[in-house]
């Protein structure tokens, strides 16, 4: 069913500096480790593998989108269980529908030596896919491997057909972060929409603060599918692929809620918006921008549109999946003093 953009203006936007409850001076850190047998690949209500505090701090590790099963040249894609495997359920106590969940993602660290890049038939999006029917063949399963160098802190992009080599530098972020969806949907690790999801944001990295609607008891966070780094679009299917560990910290607002997944950090606020086609995609981002500035910074709806129109800053995520995602932002020194 499509919504109506008209709604979106309604919500309350959030600021992590003003709206969030107060953490501990010295917050609880609870751990985590997830395996193979451990992981979920949906974004749905199920039994939590742990309970958080408002103010606690997880450190959890992921595994990466094909589940750490490619290890070595010419294992093939058949090994792979399932895309995108998860970690968690977290269940933050106190959180309920109609509050928003907020999670300030302290540092993500690659855990590991390589990374992986691939072409899978039929993903991708200069291939064809269901949405995109062709007569032409699919293009071929290839897999390529990206050494992690720590201490430069890259990763070696190798050709298969030559013997050109370039070092990529390393944005280490989280592909898939979110929480279950409302009326008890089940959705897929690929899929990313209002909850959060498979957006491929390279503003869920560390520095940065994530909001995330909460739709059922416990919010029920999840998140995976760890990138050394990434290319706007993701056109390939596939990021630089890694497990990663993540130290991430908690926070609730209470009876505020936003419609869509948000960031902040000290320079920028940032909305998402995830739908097809592209142009509604953008369209959800920057109508959220425009109720943001509004609730928060005071400006009327259509001075923000206008504003936004002269220095609003714009990027497509990811659009190879079931949805495509766009993040709109400004900086926050175009904004006035918060109300």
């Amino acid at each position: 069913m499509r919504f109506s953009l008209l709604a979106l203006v309604l919500v309350l936007p959030l600021s992590a500096s003003t709206r969030a409850q107060s953490v501990p001076s010295k917050p609880e850190v609870v751990p985590y480790h997830a395996t193979i047998e451990s992981v979920k690949y949906v974004f749905g209500v199920a039994a939590p593998v742990a309970h958080l505090k408002p103010g606690n701090i997880l450190e959890a590790n992921s595994l990466d989108c094909f589940g750490n099963a490619i290890k070595k040249p010419g294992d093939p894609l058949t090994l792979v269980k399932g895309d995108n495997p998860l970690t968690g359920p977290f269940f933050i106590d106190g959180a309920e529908p109609g509050d928003t969940l907020v999670v300030h993602i302290l540092d993500l660290q690659v855990d590991g030596n390589h990374g992986i890049g691939a072409f899978a038939p039929g993903f991708g999006a200069l291939n064809q896919t269901n949405y995109t029917p062709m007569l032409h063949a699919p293009l071929p399963e290839k897999i390529w491997f990206y050494p992690i160098d720590h201490a430069s802190n890259t990763a070696t992009f190798q050709a298969l057909d030559s013997n050109y080599k370039v070092k990529i530098p390393l944005h280490p972020f989280l592909g898939c972060i979110g929480v279950a969806p409302a009326g008890g949907e089940a959705r897929s690790s690929i899929v990313p929409a209002e909850f959060g999801g498979n957006m491929d944001a390279p503003e869920a990295s560390a520095g940065n603060t994530l909001y995330l609607p909460v739709n059922v008891s416990g919010a029920l966070f999840y998140f995976g599918d760890g990138h050394a780094a990434m290319g706007d679009g993701e056109i390939a299917g596939t990021a630089i692929e890694v497990p990663m560990k993540a130290r991430l910290q908690f926070d609730l607002v209470k009876g505020k809620h936003t419609n869509w997944p948000r960031f902040e950090n000290e320079k920028e606020i940032m909305a998402v918006g995830a739908y097809r086609p592209l142009d509604d995609a953008l369209r959800i981002a920057y109508t959220e921008l425009v109720s943001w500035i509004h609730a928060d910074y005071g400006l009327s709806e259509l001075d923000a549109y206008q504003l936004l129109s002269q220095v609003g800053k714009v990027h497509v995520t990811e659009m190879v999946d079931p949805n495509y995602v766009v993040i709109a932002s400004i900086e926050k020194k175009y904004l006035p003093a918060k109300k």
